[in-house]
């Protein structure tokens, strides 16, 4: 059998990407989950486009809610050939009937308990119309197909040692998507961290663990962090901000190549904590988190979240000067967007505040899909690319690039790097696209899903 598995994406950017840093492990994992006997493709739309004609038996689309409406655009390319098109990740599991009004099949969940099956179907011609993947233990799973993987990615190491997060934030589907805290054997994941046919020295030293919260359950990943310590990498990871009251783990992690931790500190207002349901976050406790980890020499990556209903416009312009004075080393901005499978998307279905006539890319982290609480939609809009445009300014890129003198060898280059990345943006100003105006005809949004939605008055049934 002849399998093509495209991830589906979207630029976010007015001209993409200069440089691709880090590719998703769901392309490469699927495949590995694909017996060697059958012939597998893998493509990154983020780097390569997707090929038009295909001599494939079988097409896999997986996607974010954002790019739906590019998935449903190539899965009509593809039907048009008669080659069945499957549907799989957040979008689809979330919204199955509007899936399969573009796709012949659709996988919700995790993809694991269901592959076997689907393709013993797909060879004896009865491929079902829904596979309801199953959470399950994380035992056995094969290595990521590295070697399937487009050259267009500066950092191809992607990981996965565990799925899920004990925290149940507001805006976030992890919970829902992947239920659940569970772990990988040890002596599984060394292997793969021990993998390293890459071409650059970089990319064999540089391991990206793609986990929403690595370090949750403290005596596993202090036996994996002893582990790692022979084996002379660097990582980074995303994890919560209580890790900092462990003196012990923040030594491991500094003995075994740490180089950064991703912390979801969302906002400084109290009022917005609450609201993003972060009761793990303190804000008059940030900086010395933020210290706590450079005094190991590791570089704080930070997300923040424009939208919560306490914010006002200066609050959001303001994030910027703000996350300089607690020592953030690269930040990433988004805009609050309300994803099926949040408690957010309840709330706001609930006080009629989802935006009806906004199409799914507005649902790409970088555009206003709902009707803030205290300004209009274009105002916030007009905060974030401010925020934006401060945060990445030549004065504070500079600033966080002379700070990183202080961090260890592998921090310092990546804080370098990124910082470098983003600051070209703006200089360039190569900025986060407006969708406003760029609507299209395919999975437009909201206001064409089946079951869920009532358009408003103007909106598609």
């Amino acid at each position: 059998m002849r399998i093509d598995i495209v991830v589906v994406s979207q630029p976010r950017y007015r001209r993409g990407h200069e440089k691709n840093f880090v590719p998703p492990i769901t392309g490469i994992h699927l495949a590995a989950l694909v017996p060697r006997e059958h012939r597998v493709r893998v493509f990154h739309q983020q780097v390569e486009i997707p090929p038009v004609q295909t001599d494939a038996d079988l097409v896999f689309l997986s996607f974010f809610t954002g790019f739906a409406p590019e998935a449903y655009r190539l899965a009509g390319l593809y039907q048009k050939q008669g080659v069945p098109v499957v549907a799989g990740g957040p979008h689809a599991t979330f919204w199955p009937e509007e899936a399969l009004q573009y796709c012949d099949c659709v996988v919700t969940g995790e993809a694991e308990s269901v592959m076997s099956e689907l393709l013993n179907d797909v060879a004896k011609g009865r491929l079902k119309r829904v596979y309801r993947g199953q959470s399950q233990p994380l035992e056995h799973l094969p290595t990521p197909r590295y070697d399937l993987l487009n050259s267009g990615y500066f950092l191809p190491h992607v990981i996965q040692a565990t799925r899920g997060c004990p925290f149940s934030c507001s805006f976030c589907s992890v919970p829902s998507v992947n239920p659940g805290f569970r772990v990988r054997p040890v002596a599984e994941v060394l292997r793969d961290v021990r993998y390293d046919d890459f071409a650059d020295w970089w990319q064999r030293q540089v391991v990206w663990f793609w986990d929403d919260n690595l370090t949750a359950r403290r005596a596993w990943i202090k036996e994996l962090l002893r582990a790692m310590i022979p084996l002379g990498k660097w990582w980074l990871t995303q994890a919560s901000m209580d890790i900092v009251r462990d003196a012990e783990l923040l030594d491991l992690m500094e003995a075994s190549g740490c180089i950064g931790v991703f912390f979801g500190i969302e906002t400084f207002g109290a009022s917005s904590l609450r609201e993003a349901n972060k009761k793990q976050n303190r804000a008059d406790t940030y900086r010395e988190a933020v210290a706590a980890m450079h005094r190991r020499g590791i570089a704080v990556m930070a997300g923040f979240i424009a939208g919560f209903d306490g914010d006002t416009e200066e609050d959001i312009v303001g994030m910027a000067d703000r996350l300089m004075e607690i020592g953030i080393d690269v930040p990433f901005l988004s805009i609050l967007t309300p994803y099926r499978g949040t408690p957010l998307f309840d709330r706001m279905q609930a006080e009629d505040r989802l935006l009806m006539d906004r199409g799914w890319q507005y649902y790409n982290g970088y555009n206003v899909a709902f009707q803030p609480a205290s300004m209009a939609p274009e105002t916030l809009l007009a905060a974030h690319r401010a925020l934006w445009e401060r945060a990445f300014s030549p004065a504070h890129v500079t600033r966080r690039l002379l700070a990183a003198r202080h961090l260890r060898r592998g921090a310092a280059l990546l804080s370098a790097f990124m910082n470098g990345f983003y600051g070209f943006k703006r200089v360039s100003r190569n900025a986060p696209i407006d969708m406003t105006g760029h609507e299209v005809s395919v999975g437009a949004g909201p206001a064409s899903a089946p079951s869920t939605f009532q358009p408003r008055v103007g909106g598609r049934p």
